[in-house]
C-alpha cells in the first residue's frame, strides 16, 4: 500500500465512479481499477462493491475510509511540520472570519503580516462565527476571528477588538443634528436590519419594548447594502463604528452615539488549546496581539 492508492481509493468513493475518478487524479479507469485490486489483494478483503455505473462501499471499505482520511491527514501535518522547522514561517495561514471582519478589521491585518511574512498563503473560511468555532474544533482550520462570547472549553480565545454599534443616518436626514440619540428616538424611523448575525440579535434586544409600533422597512443580507441605502434616505441602521469609518469620512453618513445604552462588538482570536500550532499561525497571532495592543480599544463606561 501507498499513499498515492489511498488518494485513489478515497477519490473513487468520493465520485462513485471509477472513470470519473480517474480524471480527478489523471489516471485510466484501467489504472484505477488496478491501484484498488492492489488495496484489495493487500488488506485481503473487498472494499467496494460495484453494482451497475455505482460503486459503494463494502463494511471493510468503510473501515478503510476512516483509515485512509487519518492517514492522508497525518503525512499532510507531517510534511507541515517539517517545512515548518524553519526560521521562517511559510506554508498556508488557514484563517476563519466573517464578512465583516474580512472586510473592514482583518486588511490592515494582513497588510502588515504580508510584509512581515511574504511567503505565507493566506486561505480564508468565510462564514458566522458559530461556524467557524465548528471548524477550529475539529482541526479543519487553525485559527479564527470570532464575535464574543465563544464557549468552547477546547479552545483559547483572546479579546483583540472592540468596536462601538452607533446609530447611522444619512446626512440629510433629520436626525442628523442631533448629537445624540435614544432608542425609542430611533424606534420611530424605518429601520434598516440585518438579516442575521450578532448586530440583528442585539437589535431584536434593544426593540423588544418597541416590537409594536416599529418599523422595519428592510432586511438585508450585508452590511454594504445597510451602508448604501442607509446613504440614499432609506432609513437609518446601527452599525458597528468601524465599518463605517469610510462612508463618514466622504460625508455619506453620520454616526450618533446612543446615550441611554451603549452597544458594543467584541472579537477575539481563537484557536485549540491542545494543538501545536503552524509557525505561519504563531506569526499570525503575535501580529495580531501587536496590533491590538497598539490600537487600545475604548473602555466602556
Amino acid at each position: 500500500m501507498d499513499f498515492d492508492q489511498l488518494v485513489t481509493f478515497l477519490e473513487v468513493t468520493k465520485q462513485g465512479s471509477f472513470s470519473r475518478a480517474g480524471e480527478k487524479v489523471f489516471r485510466s479507469q484501467s489504472a484505477v481499477s488496478a491501484q484498488i485490486r492492489q488495496l484489495e489483494q493487500e488488506y485481503g478483503s473487498k472494499l467496494l462493491d460495484r453494482s451497475g455505473k455505482l460503486v459503494r462501499l463494502t463494511p471493510a471499505g468503510r473501515v478503510l475510509h476512516d483509515y485512509a482520511e487519518r492517514l492522508l491527514k497525518l503525512k499532510d501535518d507531517s510534511l507541515l511540520a517539517i517545512a515548518d522547522q524553519g526560521k521562517t514561517p511559510r506554508g498556508t495561514l488557514l484563517i476563519g472570519a466573517n464578512e465583516a471582519t474580512c472586510l473592514y478589521v482583518l486588511p490592515e491585518v494582513f497588510a502588515e503580516y504580508c510584509r512581515l511574512h511574504p511567503q505565507v498563503q493566506i486561505s480564508i473560511y468565510r462564514n458566522f462565527s458559530y461556524k467557524i468555532v465548528e471548524k477550529l474544533e475539529n482541526g479543519t482550520i487553525d485559527v479564527g476571528i470570532v464575535t464574543l462570547p465563544v464557549k468552547s472549553p477546547s479552545l483559547k480565545v483572546q479579546a483583540i477588538f472592540r468596536d462601538q454599534l452607533m446609530v447611522m443616518v444619512g446626512r440629510q436626514h433629520p436626525l442628523s443634528r442631533r448629537e445624540v440619540l435614544t432608542v425609542r428616538d430611533i424606534a420611530k424611523e424605518p429601520l434598516l436590519f440585518p438579516k442575521t448575525g450578532h448586530t440583528r440579535r442585539v437589535l431584536d434586544k434593544i426593540f423588544r419594548p418597541f416590537n409594536a409600533d416599529l418599523q422595519v422597512r428592510m432586511e438585508l443580507p450585508s452590511i454594504g447594502m445597510i451602508k448604501s441605502f442607509v446613504a440614499a434616505g432609506l432609513g437609518i441602521s446601527l452599525i458597528s463604528a468601524s465599518f463605517a469609518r469610510d462612508e463618514v469620512r466622504v460625508g455619506l453618513v453620520k454616526l450618533i452615539p446612543l446615550e441611554d445604552v451603549q452597544l458594543w462588538r467584541e472579537l477575539g482570536l481563537a484557536y485549540r488549546r491542545d494543538r501545536t500550532l503552524p509557525r505561519a499561525t504563531t506569526a499570525f497571532i503575535a501580529t495580531v496581539r501587536q496590533l491590538a495592543a497598539a490600537r487600545k480599544p475604548p473602555a466602556s463606561g
